[in-house]
Parts: structure tokens; sequence; C-alpha cells
């Protein structure tokens, strides 16, 4: 069940990191992409249920994909209004803070190697978020689409490898 769960956020993520990849063309036009925004936006909201759904369900390991899946839920919210970069880069620095702590705490190399690349997306939008640097001096810019459709890529490969091998799971197999 846990690997379904994960695997349906890991879906979602491959799908928002596509959105961001096309989005990254800068000479692209927004007509009718709304609708599938929307429904991207339903499903993500969907996949960070899932996510708090997995936390709890094995609570004493995966705790941490509680706040993981709030700001991914957070991040497919219907939101109205403008809103800027700055929140969405924030809602990456829980995630990807949170997810690298957990990878971290598992045994197993290349989760402990995911976790610190997932920590390295946490600093790095720490940075554009506190403005420690810039990636442009536009408001809004390609660059920002294309760090979005690295980290969901990064975070969806992440999710379907941390089903497979929690941590639990994984220190009661070595041992």
């Amino acid at each position: 069940m846990l690997l379904l769960l994960l695997a349906f956020c890991g879906v979602v993520e491959v799908a928002l990191s596509a959105i961001f990849l096309r989005v990254y063309n800068p000479g692209l036009a927004f007509d009718g992409w709304s609708g599938i925004l929307a429904l991207l936006g339903k499903f993500t909201l969907a996949a960070g249920v899932c996510l708090i759904a997995a936390g709890i369900w094995k609570y004493n390991s995966m705790w941490l994909l509680i706040p993981n899946g709030l700001a991914l839920a957070a991040f497919g919210w219907d939101w109205h209004g403008p809103v800027s970069f700055n929140v969405f880069a924030g809602l990456i620095v829980v995630m990807a803070a949170t997810f690298g702590a957990l990878a971290l705490s598992a045994q197993g190399w290349l989760l402990k190697l995911a976790g610190a690349g997932s920590l390295g997306f946490a600093i790095a939008f720490l940075g554009l978020v506190s403005g420690w640097f810039h990636l442009e001096r536009r408001p809004v810019h390609a660059s920002i689409f294309l760090w979005q459709c690295v980290y969901f890529g990064f975070s969806a490969v992440c999710m379907i490898v941390l089903g497979r091998k929690e941590p639990g799971r994984l220190s009661a197999q070595q041992a």
C-alpha cells in the first residue's frame, strides 16, 4: 500500500516536471493551459493527501512525509489571485528539506545520496526565497520553471525509490 501511495505521488510529480519543462519554453503562449493546470492542481492536492496518509500509516519511520504532504497539497491548492514565486519556492524548501531528512535517516547509499541532493535543493530554493541570489532581474523568468522541472523530476524518482526501500523495512532487511 505504501508503494502505491508514493508511486501515485511520483507520477503526479513527473507530470508537474513535464508541465514545468514545457512552460520553460519562453515563447510558449498560455492559452488553453488553465484547464490542464487546474486538473494538475487537483492531482497535486491528492498526491499531498497520499503523502500525509503514508506518513500517518508509517508514523514511526516516515512521519516526515506528513509536512512534505502538507506542502505538496498547498502547492496544488486552488489559489485565487496572484501568488508570488516565493510562496511556491518556500513550499519546495519544506518538501525538499523534509524528504532530505527522511532519506538521510535511512540506510543505504542511494537514499542517503538522494537525501543529500534533496537538502541541496532545499538550500538552493531557500537562497532564492531569501534573496541571497537572483536568477535574473525580471520578476517572472523562464529559469524558475526549469528549477521546478528539475526538482519535481528528482522528487518523483526519490518517492518511488523511497516506497521500495522505506527506512524501517530497509534496516530490517539488512539486519
